[in-house]
């Protein structure tokens, strides 16, 4: 028997559990996205006006994905209706770039280890991290690259209404954290530099003066020790080392600038361990700066969070002359990597740094951090110092991310509507004969405990319901029997906490 023709009996006209992946399924993001929602949802998503972070710890499966693209979905739409007070979203969840970055920064001793590469990372490496995400991505949405057509695209006028000190901080950030790899760095960056009409004439000023300073030279020279008077085996020799030494004394300046560059571009080389740049492009971008603008700024050229702290303020500063009152990070898939190859232990020690109330309460800035479950198992063996650093008490933390069955119920439901025809509500319950309860449902979906094992079950069960009939005789309701027997084996072979 054809499974669509069970399922168009019921009035649906695609399967809704075809699909267990929230990045990748259609029937979530065109439909459930906007009217399926977990109990808790309004304890993470909180208000976007008032930033805050929320930590949620749940079990493979369970929805911290779907949950963050929905968080994603709102906030966009949030960002539409309110245009003079919108929040920056910083989507941090791909962290094989900058783990890969930073290993190839340690020796080779150490970076064939994944533990000890994980124990060298620290809590800037987050924050260097996710302002290479948020740079990079506001730099992109300035100069149109990719011709991305963007909801909260920057315009030309609010690029104008920065100042010079705005624009020489965005400049500078893009300096240290602009990862794009549309264009040569320094390409961007000078493309960025004419958007902001950030002039850097005064920036040459060395070099300039050096220039001016030699063909002065050998025209003094040249005026008072003629070439003749060499010619003619004149005595003085005055002329052999007053050149030379003219030139050195004009060079200097711009040689002791140079060099202040080219150490603060090695500093920030060696101690921004997660992302990729050279250090003479870094030494050009940084000369292109004036140096009276340049003075005192902060960079992220030593191994402290003070930098990236006050590095961050000048981010916040430039979106909110851009109309953005917060930023929220997104933080999801930390089981993914390849360095933690979804091990507790590895994982522990990638997300522990940045366990920190100093962080995690920046002002205007928000964290939702999807974790997997086994952390909150390690976080209730910390020490009393881990939690007076974390104050997991002020963070919205949702130690377990559950579902019940009448919550299951419901989410079947939802998608089983929005795969229906016009005017068509189906329900689960109207897939299977009177032999199988409401009760006898919602005590199966609470067995399944996430979503994911809910529709793997519910897809085996029409799967195996449609071999055991023909298109010529049809059979349109699920027996007890079909029911149990799935249930039984899926129990015993996907889900060891089966009950």
């Amino acid at each position: 028997m054809n499974i669509h023709l069970f399922l168009e009996h019921h009035g649906i006209l695609r399967n809704p559990f075809a699909e267990e992946d929230a990045q990748t399924d259609p029937v979530f993001k065109e439909h459930c996205i906007s009217n399926a929602y977990h109990p808790i949802w309004d304890k993470v998503y909180g208000d976007p006006s008032e930033p805050s972070t929320s930590i949620i710890f749940g079990p493979k499966g369970s929805g911290k994905t779907a949950m963050r693209l929905q968080i994603d979905r709102h906030l966009t739409r949030y960002n539409l209706e309110n245009p003079d007070r919108r929040v920056y979203v910083i989507h941090y969840d791909d962290f094989n770039p900058f783990l890969d970055h930073f290993s190839e920064r340690l020796s080779r001793r150490v970076s064939k280890k994944p533990e000890k590469v994980l124990d060298a990372w620290r809590l800037w490496d987050h924050v260097d991290s996710i302002l290479c995400i948020g740079v990079t991505d506001l730099v992109d949405r300035m100069l149109g690259v990719n011709d991305n057509i963007r909801t909260d695209a920057i315009d030309d006028a609010s690029i104008r209404s920065l100042d010079r000190t705005s624009a020489r901080d965005l400049l500078l950030l893009a300096a240290c954290y602009d990862q794009s790899t549309d264009s040569s760095f320094l390409a961007r960056w000078n493309s960025l530099r004419k958007h902001l009409k950030f002039g850097n004439l005064a920036s040459k000023t060395t070099w300039i003066g050096a220039i001016a300073w030699s063909v002065l030279s050998v025209m003094f020279v040249a005026w008072f020790f003629p070439p003749s008077t060499l010619a003619e085996g004149g005595r003085d020799l005055t002329s052999l080392w007053l050149l030379p030494l003219m030139l050195v004394i004009g060079w200097l300046p711009h040689w002791i600038r140079m060099s202040k560059c080219q150490f603060a571009a090695l500093g920030m080389h060696k101690h921004m361990r997660v992302g990729k740049r050279e250090t003479s492009s870094m030494r050009k971008v940084l000369q292109s700066i004036p140096a009276v603008e340049l003075a005192s700024q902060p960079l992220p050229r030593y191994d402290r969070t003070d930098d990236r702290y006050e590095l961050l303020h000048k981010f916040q500063g430039i979106l909110r002359r851009l109309g953005y009152t917060g930023i929220i990070v997104l933080m999801d898939r930390v089981d993914e990597p390849h360095l933690t190859g979804g091990k507790p232990e590895l994982m522990q020690r990638f997300v522990w740094p940045m366990l920190d109330n100093k962080l995690l309460k920046h002002p205007g800035m928000g964290f939702k951090m999807m974790l997997p479950q086994e952390l909150h198992r390690e976080i209730e063996r910390e020490t009393r110092e881990f939690h007076e650093r974390a104050r997991l008490d002020k963070q919205n933390v949702i130690p377990a991310f559950q579902w019940t069955g009448e919550a299951l119920y419901d989410l079947a439901r939802a998608r089983m509507i929005a795969c229906a025809a016009d005017n068509q509500t189906p329900e689960p319950k109207d897939l299977f004969e009177d032999d199988v309860s409401y009760q006898r449902m919602l005590s199966a979906y609470q067995s399944l405990r996430v979503p994911r094992h809910l529709f793997r079950f519910l897809y085996r069960v029409l799967v195996d319901h449609c071999n055991r009939y023909t298109d010529s005789e049809p059979e349109f309701k699920i027996k007890a029997e079909t029911f149990e027997s799935v249930l039984a084996v899926y129990g015993r072979d996907n889900d060891p906490n089966f009950t």
